[in-house]
């Protein structure tokens, strides 16, 4: 179910909200838990099952890690920072990362292991592995389980209290707004809103605008800009113009896409009362590859950031080492967006660049450049990188940046991708994109502080946006594929 469709918008929401407020205050958890529960469990009610698991192994081991009993009412107090922990802990927090990561390993990277096992066993003329099964991913599965990993190590490390109820603890891991495509919303960053939390109709109005602009977002311009991506990427071979045209299309696409999805996340959550934090900060202004990274997908920038990075050492054990730290976490950001080999180049180009731009510090070659340089340089390496994103392999990838270039082959009907995609319908909107992108206000600034004429046009957008959608086939979520 995505949030883009009638079923969310006519039936399943207005039903969630009348269950929600019309339950009493210690029972609006258990109606947000068995809500979102049947949320994720509409496509595949079997993965249910997978992300209660996860959910009872983190919540058990986060009391054995705050060294709390499994039954009574004693408070629980959070662990002091940086104190030393016996083993029992560090045993509960490694089942805790194990289970998850086990969890995430299997179902996400199986079938890329056989696949890669049998590519290299031919090469080397040997036989493969015979298997007749494959494993399907679930959906949310790289959310919701870093998510719930995010509660054991905060109480590990004493940034947070463990939870006793455990209704609480499952209305965290399992919440629908963000469930299956994040923002990816660490403990810490919720545990006091877990425990109380206002439901204000100032709260309400705010959701309402972000959903109604994600929705603006989602069906206006990601929409009509995958579009455009899918018939160049899909065309086999196309001129340089349509190649760069079909890839920045891309770029709009995902940006639009993953961004709207945050928007109605946030929008959502504010609905119940909760504030997710930011997950976008117009991260096309970028001026280098440093700072995309401080603007694009914030919450996966910051987990690996703080769960990754840091733990490894960060910049604090020298040059060269912060180097290979860099490149080592892209290249796992790079796996975890997907089970290819062209997601750990796209991590891998991301990496070096982040490396190559802590090298050169103060010397990069283009930091003295113009800000308006820097910024089209710095979208020209993003949009280069997300052909490999974008491509159904290695193979198709390269052959695309050929295209790009003008040496990728010809063949016959090239020249009729042009007239599908340089039709006024897609230029305008893809000229509506390069403009929300690059001159729009952010939806988190927009909304701060709504006026009459603000929310008229929210109004608006969500009217326009719902009667497109009627008219609409194409209507891919792409992070519901991570």
């Amino acid at each position: 179910m995505v949030f883009s469709s009638h079923l969310f918008l006519f039936y399943f929401l207005p039903l969630a909200l009348l269950v929600y407020y019309a339950m009493p205050r210690r029972g609006k958890h258990v109606a947000l838990t068995l809500l979102s529960y049947g949320f994720y469990g509409w496509a595949n009610p079997y993965f249910v099952f997978l992300m209660l698991f996860s959910t009872v192994v983190d919540y058990f081991c986060g009391l054995v890690i705050a060294e709390a009993p499994l039954f009574g009412r004693d408070p629980i107090f959070a662990l002091p920072k940086g104190g030393a922990r016996i083993r029992r802990q560090k045993t509960a927090l490694a089942v805790s990362i194990c289970t998850n990561l086990g969890l995430l390993g299997f179902f996400k990277y199986f079938n890329f292991g056989v696949d890669s096992f049998n590519a290299l066993a031919q090469a080397l003329g040997q036989e493969g592995w015979d298997t007749f099964w494959r494993v399907t991913l679930p959906l949310g599965i790289s959310f919701y389980t870093f998510q719930s990993m995010s509660y054991s190590i905060d109480v590990y490390r004493g940034d947070a209290k463990a939870i006793r109820n455990f209704t609480d603890f499952s209305c965290y891991v399992a919440m629908f707004p963000q469930l299956v495509a994040g923002p990816i919303v660490r403990f810490h960053e919720v545990a006091t809103q877990i425990g109380r939390r206002a439901h204000t109709l100032e709260k309400f109005s705010r959701g309402t605008a972000f959903f109604a602009l994600g929705m603006a977002k989602k069906v206006l311009l990601a929409n009509p800009c995958g579009k455009i991506a899918d018939m160049v990427f899909e065309a086999g071979s196309a001129t340089a113009l349509d190649a760069w045209f079909g890839a920045t299309a891309y770029g709009f696409q995902i940006y639009f896409d993953f961004s709207a999805y945050s928007d109605m996340a946030i929008g959502l959550g504010l609905f119940f009362g909760f504030v997710f934090p930011k997950n976008f900060d117009s991260p096309y202004l970028s001026r280098s590859i440093t700072e995309f990274w401080q603007r694009w997908h914030l919450s996966l920038s910051n987990w690996l950031r703080d769960y990754l990075y840091i733990p490894l050492g960060g910049n604090r054990k020298g040059a060269r080492r912060t180097y290979v730290n860099l490149a080592l976490v892209m290249l796992l950001g790079g796996l975890w967006h997907g089970a290819a080999w062209n997601f750990v180049l796209w991590g891998g180009i991301h990496g070096a660049m982040l490396a190559f731009e802590r090298a050169q510090g103060k010397d990069s070659p283009y930091r003295n450049l113009p800000a308006p340089f820097r910024t089209a340089i710095t979208f020209l390496i993003v949009t280069l990188a997300w052909v490999f994103f974008r491509a159904a392999d290695l193979r198709s990838a390269f052959a695309f940046i050929a295209n790009m270039f003008g040496a990728g082959p010809r063949q016959d009907g090239t020249g009729l991708v042009g007239g599908l995609i340089y039709q006024p319908y897609y230029l305008l909107f893809f000229a509506a994109a390069a403009l929300v992108a690059w001159r729009a206000p952010q939806t988190w600034d927009f909304t701060r502080r709504l006026t009459w004429p603000k929310a008229a046009y929210c109004l608006g957008m969500l009217i326009l946006s719902i009667v497109v959608l009627t008219s609409q086939a194409f209507n891919p979520f792409i992070y519901f594929m991570f």
